[in-house]
């Protein structure tokens, strides 16, 4: 609650000094100096996510609405801004709106027909829903949005397979599951339970036993319990840190996993282009390290930021993603904006 109040009295100091269209940064971050590079760079990102929402309140991406809009909406909310507060206020309220309207009566946030391997969008939404959650002061607007959350919680429930992971799909009848979708579920159901969403421990336990089984012998994850074969340095950091958010810290597997992603991921700048799925693979070890305290992370974070921004467009954009410039821009703007720890869920 302290930290909450700290963050709105941080808004309103904002708004008041006339500096609206500034980025503020609490007191342990301005501390350590963040480069004023960095915030630039998110500000100037920030606004070409801000000025690209259409009215309806998405982000016009062909075949994943929901998942980018998610992820974009999940940017904004990164600066501290709220439904209520903030420079990006109007942009989260439209997303808010948009992701809502898109629930089907069976606890799906996402369009069937109009969303490629939709559960990435459900989970996605999840997250970013979650997080708004705990800011939104409108008891109607609350109540709302538990109950979505609420279905959305039993809609993946339903959706687990057998072996315990997800796929790009639900069906009843489905076998099929992989890794990357399995951690968005997990990573949103953890952000619901953050907020006071029930989220039934068998669902988590299960996932957590599939991420275990499709663990090889040199620490990395294969694609799925299905498909093993080599391990998958993308699917390995998601992986790690969606245990980290399901409160797994003490197994054998994440010091294996952790070494294991180090070895592939942690040269920023050298070799990490050669790693495939780029974003969504430092969207996820960013998670990672930054876990790990201020010994890895600040020595990872410089050369992480400072090959990001050096490869922003003059419009503020980022668009070096095969699956364009929302969702280029959107990552990179959570990993910049990593350690201003505004939402619970990025928080050590």
């Amino acid at each position: 609650m302290e930290s909450r109040l700290n963050r709105r009295n941080m808004l309103h100091a904002t708004l008041a000094t006339g500096a609206a269209g500034l980025l503020w940064q609490p007191a342990r971050v301005r501390a350590a100096k963040r480069s004023p590079d960095w915030t630039n760079s998110v500000k100037n990102g920030l606004n070409w996510i801000a000025q690209n929402q259409t009215s309806l309140g998405h982000w016009a991406q062909t075949g994943y609405p929901t998942a980018m809009t998610a992820l974009a909406g999940t940017a904004l909310i990164c600066s501290g801004s709220t439904t209520t507060q903030g420079p990006y206020a109007k942009q989260i309220r439209r997303t808010v709106s948009y992701l809502m309207n898109k629930r089907t009566t069976q606890g799906l946030i996402g369009d069937p027909n109009s969303d490629n391997r939709y559960t990435y969008g459900h989970g996605f939404s999840m997250l970013f829903l979650s997080q708004v959650l705990g800011e939104e002061e409108d008891v109607e607007r609350r109540e709302e949005l538990i109950e979505v959350l609420k279905a959305a919680v039993t809609f993946s429930g339903k959706a687990q397979t057998a072996s315990g992971g997800w796929g790009y799909v639900s069906s009843a009848n489905s076998t099929f599951d992989e890794g990357s979708t399995t951690i968005t579920q997990v990573q949103g159901l953890r952000g619901c339970r953050n907020a006071g969403i029930p989220v039934p421990g068998d669902v988590i336990d299960r996932a957590k036993e599939y991420i275990y089984k499709c663990k090889n012998p040199d620490g990395g994850i294969s694609y799925s319990s299905r498909n093993r074969g080599t391990s998958r340095p993308a699917i390995t950091a998601a992986a790690l840190a969606a245990l980290y958010n399901a409160g797994d810290y003490e197994s054998k597997h994440g010091p294996e996993m952790l070494e294991y992603c180090k070895k592939n991921l942690h040269n920023v700048g050298t070799n990490s282009r050669t790693v495939g799925h780029w974003h969504y693979t430092y969207l996820y070890y960013s998670q990672v390290v930054y876990r790990q305290g201020k010994d890895l992370w600040n020595p990872f974070r410089d050369k992480l930021y400072k090959t990001i921004i050096s490869e922003q467009r003059n419009d503020g954009s980022w668009n070096l993603d095969s699956f364009g410039p929302v969702y280029s821009t959107a990552c990179n703007l959570i990993m910049l904006q990593m350690d201003l720890a505004y939402l619970p869920i990025y928080q050590r």
